[in-house]
């Protein structure tokens, strides 16, 4: 005990001469101040470090966007991602073979690739940060969605929050002006089928371990990608095949640790932080690609923001009452 107390105080003190002196410890001291910190603070830092890896992921996949089709990116991320999920059935490698819903686990790999193909799109077509944007629309399809699929019905202010957020994405299309941008439509297919895929996992939930969804969500992604990434084939550079890599062990990565952090604190603190994607996109979308949203971006962000933050802050203070009962 005294000598972890001892660590924690090293850890709070040590500078750059002490780390060049005593390089080996720094690892002990990092996970001493890792078990100090509470959950909140460990959720803080983990959906912090989440956001900004799948950001990092983004900017590859618009980065490798301009020599390799879309879709082929897509399909080497579920791909490599399919990789990274098998270890979990190393002590028990037929599990999932077992499952009792494959036809669920197909639908939702379908509506999965869809989305995520109209996301790779959208961050290979438009601005990083509008892209982004649009992504997070996703709440404002799970008012109409759980209505026609789960039978909830949401209430008139909730209701009145959605409309405002689709009038964001008709801000980022302007479809009645010389500016139109069709791909604002894309993105809001994605974000619509990034909903379908929530509640095809709220089934499955019921019935499926985590990491058979996993399995199977990498796997028909990958499936699915691979025609069009067979018909639109560009063979890949041995530099491109590496952010390829990357590529899909960021994305599991960032999901995984934005998953975890989400568990450990408040909503109220940890869900804005995720959202905080955007203003790094934006930031990185300007550094390295020259990018700038207009006016017209912003007014469509802000209102695609504000309304979609409150439907997720709003749907989890309305769950907690039921999750006590």
């Amino acid at each position: 005990m005294q000598d972890d107390k001892e660590d924690r105080v090293l850890l709070g003190t040590s500078t750059a001469a002490a780390f060049l002196r005593n390089p080996l410890h720094q690892p002990r001291r990092a996970q001493a101040h890792w078990l100090a910190m509470d959950s909140r603070a460990r959720g803080i830092a983990l959906v912090s470090a989440g956001s900004l890896t799948l950001v990092v992921m983004a900017t590859l996949v618009k980065y490798l966007g301009s020599n390799l089709p879309s879709m082929e990116i897509l399909f080497f991320r579920s791909l490599i991602g399919f990789f990274f999920v098998l270890p979990f059935f190393i002590r028990n490698p037929m599990e999932p073979l077992r499952t009792k819903r494959p036809g669920m686990h197909l639908v939702r790999g379908a509506t999965g690739a869809v989305g995520n193909a109209c996301f790779f799109w959208t961050i290979t077509h438009m601005l990083l940060a509008d892209a982004m944007a649009l992504q997070f629309s996703r709440p404002l399809f799970m008012i109409p969605l759980a209505l026609i699929f789960l039978g909830e019905i949401a209430g008139w202010r909730r209701t009145t929050v959605a409309l405002v957020g689709f009038l964001g994405i008709m801000l980022y299309a302007r479809p009645f002006t010389a500016g139109f941008e069709p791909g604002a439509f894309v993105g809001a297919a994605g974000a619509l089928a990034g909903g379908l895929v929530v509640i095809c996992i709220k089934r499955l939930a019921t019935s499926e371990p985590t990491r058979v969804i996993m399995f199977y969500y990498a796997f028909w992604n990958a499936v699915f990608a691979l025609i069009p990434a067979l018909l639109l084939w560009v063979t890949p550079t041995w530099s491109e095949l590496a952010l390829l890599t990357i590529v899909g062990f960021l994305g599991i990565s960032g999901q995984g640790l934005i998953t975890h952090g989400l568990a450990l604190g408040e909503a109220t603190v940890l869900v804005p932080l995720d959202y905080s994607r955007i203003v790094y996109s934006a930031l990185l979308g300007f550094l390295l690609f020259g990018e700038l949203p207009g006016l017209w971006s912003f007014a469509g962000m802000t209102l695609i923001v504000a309304s979609s933050l409150y439907l997720v802050l709003t749907e989890k203070k309305r769950l907690a009452p039921a999750a006590l009962s």
